[in-house]
């Protein structure tokens, strides 16, 4: 028996999460059909993490078993082959029997991105969320910096979580922004300011990329952080705020879970695959 992992990105806007559910209809039930398909083996495709319905992926990691003598520069050509156009595998690789996608994980990296220019993207609308007034891009940076480290993360999961302990790690969180290409200081009042200057001082538009890396994460971990910073940066809380809800260990502190459409899995590390991370410098060379 050979294992072999995949690099898998997808579109999960039409898909019920990563996980297997009796629907069908979830990135997992695909791979492994696809599996099937190209070597007529069930197998059970493990991946590095469960996604949410609606979420997409840029580095999901799935391994699995097979007795296929396929080999392995072969996989990702014949799989996509089978898979439906929102599914691609960038790559498969030969690893160790022992290697796990979930349990040998050694950190993962989440995207939120909020679009908070004056009208969505046309191309970009089903990865990003498009909240249509600027935000306060320091103010939410300064709350995220409270995240870092080792706390209990109760106030940011739901309470639907199954999980015995909410103490996790992030060991990086941080905010990029990309400027607002049609910028509002194109339209002047006849003050001389713009209309966001007036209404809206010391908020900025552009498209936000919220980044958090951690040893693992809760249900709904990374939407409720997201959907917290929005509020930040709408004034209707402070970062120092974000100090007080982690603290409180409550759920009703924090803010809404954003819409599960604005975040990606980015990044996946393991040892094995390092150093670099052998997924990781395949994507970013594409």
């Amino acid at each position: 028996m050979r294992n072999i992992a995949l690099v898998v990105s997808y579109d999960g806007t039409e898909y019920y999460g990563f996980q297997s559910q009796p629907s069908g209809n979830t990135i997992q039930d695909k791979l492994e059909n696809a599996i099937y398909m190209l070597s007529g083996e069930r197998v059970k495709a493990i991946g590095s993490g469960r996604t949410d319905a609606g979420v997409h992926a840029r580095c999901q990691i799935v391994n699995f078993l097979t007795a296929s003598s396929i080999p392995v520069e072969r996989w990702a050509i014949a799989l996509n082959t089978r898979l439906p156009e929102g599914i691609v595998v960038q790559c498969a690789l030969s690893v160790s029997n022992q290697f796990h996608a979930r349990r040998h994980a050694l950190s993962k990296t989440y995207r939120y991105t909020i679009n908070c220019n004056r009208v969505p993207d046309l191309f970009r609308r089903r990865y990003e969320f498009h909240h249509p007034t600027p935000l306060d891009f320091e103010e939410m940076s300064a709350g995220l910096r409270h995240l870092l480290g080792e706390h209990d993360f109760s106030s940011f999961t739901s309470p639907q979580s199954t999980k015995s302990s909410h103490i996790r790690t992030i060991l990086d969180a941080r905010l990029e922004m990309e400027k607002d290409p049609f910028s509002s200081a194109n339209y002047l009042n006849d003050s001389g300011k713009s209309w966001d200057e007036r209404y809206y001082p010391g908020k900025q538009r552009g498209v936000i990329h919220l980044y958090v890396t951690g040893t693992g994460f809760l249900y709904n971990m990374v939407r409720i952080i997201a959907g917290t910073l929005i509020q930040i940066g709408e004034g209707k809380k402070s970062a120092a705020d974000m100090a007080h809800i982690l603290a409180a260990q409550s759920r009703a502190k924090a803010g809404p879970t954003a819409v599960p459409h604005g975040l990606s899995l980015w990044e996946v590390r393991y040892a094995e695959l390092d150093p670099g991370s052998r997924s990781k410098l395949i994507l970013d060379n594409k």
